[in-house]
């Protein structure tokens, strides 16, 4: 069992970026392909980032591509999220979870979900 904690969450101007963290307890936690989701206002929550479990593959949401980048280290057992050129929509609560990979895209791989950390971004 995998139990996640966000952080790094803030208000941020449009433009501006921002670093996520997600700690992970559970020895498994290397053993996971790690994603990060986000929920919007009155929005379903979405795959947004994912990473292998080793980093050597990654995978983004179509709407983050080239702003945004995902990387692990696997001995502290957290999962980060750089987030640059931040947009106005980009403005959700983000979360992390493992993943399985389908098509490209990020789905998640365990019911029970930390309390997320809110980003949002000042137009």
């Amino acid at each position: 069992q995998v139990q996640l904690v966000e952080s790094g969450g803030g208000l941020v101007q449009a433009g501006g970026s921002l670093r996520l963290s997600c700690a992970a307890s559970g020895r498994t936690f290397s053993s996971y392909t790690m994603g990060w989701f986000r929920q919007a206002p009155g929005k379903e929550r979405e795959f947004v980032a994912a990473i292998s479990w080793s980093a050597g593959s990654t995978y983004f949401a179509d709407s983050v591509k080239g702003r945004f980048t995902i990387s692990r280290d696997n001995a502290k057992n957290t999962v980060y999220l750089q987030m640059r050129s931040l947009k106005h929509e980009d403005t959700a609560v983000y979360y992390c979870n493992a993943a399985s990979i389908i098509a490209g895209t990020g789905i998640p791989a365990l019911h029970s979900w930390g309390q997320g950390t809110q980003v949002t971004v000042s137009s």
